[in-house]
């Protein structure tokens, strides 16, 4: 593991995630999930988000659009959440969901307004 690298990730997964939820994901890490946990900030955070190419804003809408082509609604609820971070609204979030529906299905689409929407009743309740 290339240390820089996976300090840079941690930093970058922490600023999108939010720390509690970094924090909270390496802390239940066991030695079986723990090399995933070091993957995915090393080479999803540190390698890729910590790339100049694009803004985070741009990354988050990328990445919500492929994680709702790929019905991952875990994921895609953490991902939405990330978004709004990056300074995606709640527009764009809606834009990109349509764009999937017609790219990638209409039941992907569908599953993924109703996630959005879930996720913006529980922001706007805290």
């Amino acid at each position: 593991m290339d240390q820089k690298t996976y300090d840079k990730g941690l930093q970058i997964r922490s600023a999108v995630l939010g720390k509690a939820h970094v924090d909270k994901a390496l802390a239940e890490a066991d030695n079986f999930t723990k090399p995933l946990q070091d993957l995915v900030t090393e080479y999803c955070w540190g390698s890729v988000w910590g790339r100049d190419g694009l803004t985070h804003k741009t990354r988050s809408m990328l990445t919500v659009a492929m994680i709702a082509a790929l019905n991952r609604p875990h994921e895609l609820r953490m991902h939405i959440k990330a978004a709004l971070t990056n300074g995606v609204t709640r527009e764009e979030i809606r834009e990109i969901l349509l764009q999937v529906g017609i790219y990638a299905g209409v039941p992907a689409a569908v599953d993924s307004f109703r996630i959005a929407r879930e996720t913006f009743a529980e922001l706007d309740q805290d």
